[in-house]
């Protein structure tokens, strides 16, 4: 307790309560700290009294705030009434108080916090009540705040209260990076402009946005807006959710979406393009997608070989050398295809590919995806492949052949006493105890 607290955080009230009330000790640098020593009394009638004194302390109001969700009946009333009193709203008159919105504004990170505590719901519903006369720019703060609990918050008080145009909401669910913001906010300005129209000012910040929640929202619209045209050129976009909703906005009118994707995988593919095809295409439409493996753009070739797997199509002989491919991600994606067929693949091959017999300048991203197809295998290759990369030059790769090692035991159909097993579990002597490690050789019929 002798450390400054950061009472900029909401959590640094909690810590500070429990604290005082293990040991009684408030530095001298807080405000108020024997009253502060008091609120957070042990003793309910010690923390009652306390708030007797604590009427006008706002230095101390956070603690007053704490002790509206107490488990002692009269300390819990006692501090409702002084938070009451200090946002100015008193429910018991007919005058009209003007609330302080300011100190409402200040509180909102802690009340939230506390409304998942029990009975922490009176503070919430108090303060949301001051903030809904506030203005725009008096909630402000909260529009910017680093906790997305706390910007929730304040989006949905504005969107209930009409405080920000459907421009401007727009213009958050395109900018905020928490999706609930993003969908609130959306749908919100959406739902204003489905009455009043005047889509143009939604849509361009929709349609731009970085998040693709935004976008889709976006594109979903153009229909509502009377542009469904605009919708193909989001047939290609980055995001899954987005390209769905265009193709949804380009069948409705009246267009046919796969044959947009399979012209345009025949005339400048993008990675987009190609993953959308296989979203929506057939079988058939792997010849084309097999054309796109030898792409001079590695994103398309992967997303090629990708939505092979996506069609079900894949030839081994044809998918196995693509794990050579010099882009990461052609090889990340054809191990992925591969896997289901990892029982019948070359292993002396792939186990070149960890080191022997392979060039020293190996990519790891090719190391990786060989490791990834023998560990498949299960039994004495998953084994020889873990060992053969206990001394990877990746740190990543190592770790993970080092815990396949220490996991691994003999499997239903091995033959016990296969001296193989004895060799490569003494190279990785290291990684076991020596109880382990006897136990483990005598579990696969080997000596101690």
């Amino acid at each position: 307790m002798g450390e400054n607290i950061d009472f900029g955080d909401p959590l640094a009230w909690l810590r500070l309560d429990e604290a005082l009330r293990r040991e009684p000790y408030a530095p001298a640098w807080l405000a108020e700290p024997e009253l502060a020593i008091g609120l957070c009394h042990h003793d309910g009638r010690v923390r009652e009294a306390a708030l007797q004194q604590a009427v006008g302390c706002s230095e101390l109001l956070p603690l007053v705030v704490v002790r509206c969700g107490d488990w002692v009946g009269e300390v819990r009333e006692r501090a409702r009434e002084l938070l009451r009193e200090a946002l100015d709203t008193d429910t018991d008159t007919d005058t009209d108080a003007v609330a302080d919105t300011d100190t409402a504004v200040a509180l909102v990170p802690l009340v939230l916090v506390l409304g998942w505590r029990g009975r922490g719901d009176f503070a919430v519903e108090l303060v949301g009540g001051v903030l809904r006369q506030a203005s725009r720019e008096q909630l402000a703060p909260l529009f910017v705040h680093s906790d997305r609990a706390v910007r929730r918050f304040a989006y949905r008080l504005a969107v209930e209260e009409g405080l920000l145009s459907p421009a401007q909401l727009a213009r958050v669910a395109a900018r905020d990076a928490d999706a609930v913001v993003q969908d609130l906010c959306a749908e919100a300005a959406l739902a204003v402009v489905a009455k009043t129209g005047g889509y143009g000012e939604v849509l361009e910040p929709l349609l731009g946005a970085r998040s693709p929640r935004a976008r889709a929202a976006g594109v979903t619209a153009l229909r509502a807006a009377g542009l469904p045209g605009r919708a193909e050129g989001f047939l290609g976009d980055r995001a899954g959710v987005v390209r769905a909703c265009a193709r949804y906005v380009v069948r409705q009118h009246g267009g046919d979406p796969v044959s947009l994707y399979r012209a345009r995988c025949a005339a400048e593919p993008v990675p987009g393009v190609v993953t959308g095809l296989a979203e929506c295409g057939e079988p058939g439409d792997a010849a084309l997608l097999w054309a796109l493996v030898s792409h001079a753009s590695g994103a398309v070739r992967a997303r090629a070989v990708g939505g092979l797997r996506v069609l079900g199509v894949v030839d081994v002989a044809r998918m196995l050398p693509l794990l050579d491919d010099p882009a990461p991600g052609v090889a990340r994606e054809a191990a992925l295809a591969l896997l289901p067929s990892a029982g019948v693949l070359p292993d002396g091959w792939l186990m070149e590919r960890l080191g022997g017999g392979w060039p020293k300048e190996c990519p790891r991203h090719v190391r990786v995806a060989a490791f990834r197809l023998l560990d498949a295998r299960g039994g004495i290759v998953r084994l020889r492949a873990a060992v053969s990369v206990l001394d990877d030059p990746d740190e990543r790769l190592r770790a993970r052949g080092a815990r396949v090692v220490q996991r691994w035991h003999l499997e239903e159909g091995m033959t016990p006493g296969d001296a193989e097993v004895g060799e490569l579990l003494g190279r990785a002597r290291h990684l076991f105890s020596e109880y382990v490690l006897t136990r483990r050789l005598w579990e696969a019929g080997l000596p101690g």
